[in-house]
């Protein structure tokens, strides 16, 4: 791929860093150097015009939404707590996949007011109550969610959900489905107008991909 305009991408370490490297090297970007042991936050790539950063998986839609990146990889999980200011949002990579469930004992009540849910993604949370006209009180935890109702800390839990097996050792089951989960390319606006060109090349080279018509 030629690319007519300097291009940076944002990703984070980890699961969505390693499935989103084969489809850029579809398109003809690898990373210089092994990025797994380098602690370099910008990386060079077989392309001159185009750099990567690495970042927090939470930073990504903001690091674009702001200018200092061009694109990004984030988890749609991740965009709805963001709330996508200043993003297109063109390409499902169709990685990463997991669902965002409400979870908890088995009988656990799911329609009274004043629930106690415990969670990471607060916004999504909240959004999914007022639709079924609840009001929850919201518990903002960064892990171990499985831990709250446990202990009685919360009566349910908004979390990510792929196998299922941690819930099941603690005693949760999946209750109710909010969103499919996987990971989205986000396009800076400005960028979208003044690299068309070269977005869009690359978008076209992901889309290729990752299969899709």
């Amino acid at each position: 791929m030629n690319f007519d305009s300097p291009i940076t991408i944002a990703l984070s370490k980890g699961r969505i860093f390693k499935q989103t490297l084969p489809l850029l090297a579809h398109a003809g970007i690898e990373p210089v150097g092994d990025p797994e042991t380098s602690r370099k936050l910008i990386l060079d790539t077989s392309h001159s015009q185009v750099k990567l950063v690495l970042i927090r998986a939470t930073d990504v839609p903001t690091y674009v939404q702001w200018g200092a990146a061009d694109l990004g990889v984030a988890g749609k999980d991740v965009l709805m707590e963001h709330g996508g200011e200043g993003l297109y949002e063109p390409l499902d990579l169709r990685i990463a996949r997991c669902q965002m469930m409400v979870a908890g004992f088995k009988d656990a009540e799911l329609s009274g007011n004043r629930l106690r849910i415990a969670t990471k993604y607060v916004n999504s949370a909240k959004h999914y109550f007022a639709a079924r006209g609840q009001q929850v009180d919201l518990i903002k935890l960064y892990g171990s969610m499985e831990l709250a109702p446990l202990v009685g800390l919360a009566d349910l839990i908004v979390d990510l959900v792929e196998s299922g097996n941690t819930l099941k050792a603690n005693g949760l089951v999946p209750l109710e489905h909010i969103a499919d989960i996987s990971s989205r390319v986000v396009v800076n606006k400005a960028s979208w107008k003044m690299k068309h060109a070269t977005v869009t090349s690359l978008l076209d080279a992901l889309r290729e991909a990752v299969g899709e018509d």
